[in-house]
């Protein structure tokens, strides 16, 4: 007996719809993958990486995790960043938070969660290098803005991995961009930061943070 038929049963609707819609459709995706994306985001589950931005299985790589970190001790992250670079040939590298992120809520406001905590210590990093502005709103607006500036900091923290460092050297195409996504409205913002080299890390997210208010 299947468990979760319910789960099966949308499946089986899905596979049915896409073959009716594009017959060859499983025969392509089966063949190759090819994507020029990677996402890099939160684990969230209202925040489905392919469906916001349109794209159809096969043409973005994911990583997820809790308030889209980027750590050089996170070997998940790292090797799924060392594949999408180095073996999927990937031209974006993608790190999109969202507004009302429960992780950065939790770092914000210090709840004790469990395990977590220690994981979300890396976005109380990012608090505390900003508390002087965070410190300055309230509320809503105050949480938001970690949300922006925790996505500049782990876009950040992607340019800084040797995978990036070594594909730029050898002249490989690799951008990297910060984007956050709004529930209430289903809309990205680019907040700005979108680099292709080394030495234009530093200046982006002077101008990105600068653009929220923020005193670099």
């Amino acid at each position: 007996m299947e468990k979760l038929p319910e789960l099966f049963a949308n499946n089986r609707q899905w596979a049915a719809e896409m073959v009716a819609s594009e017959p060859a459709f499983f025969a392509q995706l089966t063949a190759q993958q090819a994507p020029a994306y990677l996402w890099i985001g939160c684990s969230d589950s209202r925040v489905p990486a392919n469906q916001i931005v349109g794209l159809p299985p096969g043409q973005m790589f994911v990583h997820r995790n809790v308030a889209n970190v980027v750590i050089p001790t996170d070997l998940n992250c790292l090797s799924v960043l060392q594949y999408a670079v180095d073996v999927l040939g990937v031209r974006h590298l993608i790190v999109c938070g969202h507004y009302g992120c429960g992780g950065v809520q939790a770092a914000l406001a210090g709840t004790r969660l469990g395990l977590i905590d220690n994981w979300l210590h890396h976005v109380q990093e990012v608090r505390r290098k900003y508390g002087r502005d965070l410190a300055a709103l309230q509320g809503t607006a105050q949480a938001d803005r970690l949300c922006e500036l925790n996505v500049l900091e782990q876009a950040v923290h992607v340019s800084e991995t040797t995978i990036v460092q070594d594909a730029w050297a050898r002249g490989q195409d690799l951008t990297i961009h910060g984007w956050i996504y709004r529930l209430d409205d289903g809309l990205l913002r680019d907040l700005g930061f979108c680099v292709t080299a080394p030495a234009e890390v530093t200046p982006a997210l002077t101008k990105a943070v600068a653009a929220l208010g923020v005193a670099p």
